[in-house]
């Protein structure tokens, strides 16, 4: 086993063999939630399909980490599409990821930068917003993650340790399976959601991903999905469940250096 970069669905394929993954749940199927957000201002969600805005019917997988808050995934024609839906609050996040296209993605970070743009073509456009009317505070950005050395096991034979270094970057090291001895520092963004649970969003520089993930530092388990590429190319899309166990290795303390 190589430390060789490989494209986003081999990394589904490594993954995929008893993988610790929370099972589709129906508790919202015949749902329709009124949106206040910048963007579809209803979603409905019935038998494993969800429409909004222009999108019908679109394969949408609905997962549960904690009572009340879901979920639900799925890809709108090349858009990776993500709402965190907590109903008990009435609140909601939409994560919307694109993958650059052949010329951005043939750019090096090196030219990118030169330009003032990201190291990533990767984009995530992260909104928040209320469900049915609730005046509560909405989901925002968070610190809570910055400064942890965490591990996790996503199956036994795929084990990762993740550094957040910043609410903008975090390093990840590949310590089992068939990423083992990669890493990289990429681009992140920390969402609080509930107490001890931070939805994580990371883009990928080198192959081109999307990560989004629920990590609940309670309950020690995380939930969530990877988009990208089936190769090397732009012309088939991968959208697989993941799912790990955590721990948390190394805490540093960083408020020192906080703005």
């Amino acid at each position: 086993m190589g430390e060789a970069f490989i494209p986003v669905g081999a990394l589904g394929e490594g993954f995929a063999p008893d993988a610790d993954l929370l099972e589709p749940v129906k508790d919202l199927s015949g749902t329709r939630f009124a949106l206040d957000l910048d963007g579809p201002r209803a979603l409905s969600i019935n038998d494993g399909v969800a429409s909004w805005g222009e999108h019908e019917d679109v394969p949408v997988r609905v997962t549960s980490i904690r009572d009340g808050l879901y979920l639900v995934d799925g890809v709108a024609g090349e858009v990776s599409t993500t709402f965190v839906l907590d109903t008990d609050a009435g609140l909601v996040t939409l994560i919307e990821g694109r993958l650059p296209g052949p010329e951005a993605r043939a750019e090096s970070a090196y030219t990118r930068v030169q330009r003032g743009e990201e190291p990533t073509g990767v984009t995530a456009r992260i909104r928040h917003g209320a469900i049915d009317g609730s005046t509560a505070a909405r989901h925002a950005p968070t610190r809570e993650l910055v400064g942890l050395r965490n591990r996790y096991t996503y199956s036994p034979n795929e084990v990762y340790e993740h550094i957040y270094l910043s609410p903008g970057r975090y390093t990840w090291h590949c310590l089992r399976g068939v990423e083992q001895g990669l890493a990289d520092t990429d681009a992140c963004h920390h969402i609080a959601v509930r107490d001890k649970l931070t939805l994580f969003v990371w883009r990928e520089k080198i192959v081109p991903t999307l990560g989004v993930i629920l990590i609940d530092l309670e309950a020690l388990h995380t939930d969530g999905k990877i988009f990208g590429n089936d190769g090397f190319d732009t012309s088939s899309l991968v959208n697989f469940p993941v799912g790990a166990g955590a721990e948390i290795v190394n805490r540093t303390d960083c408020s020192a250096f906080e703005e």
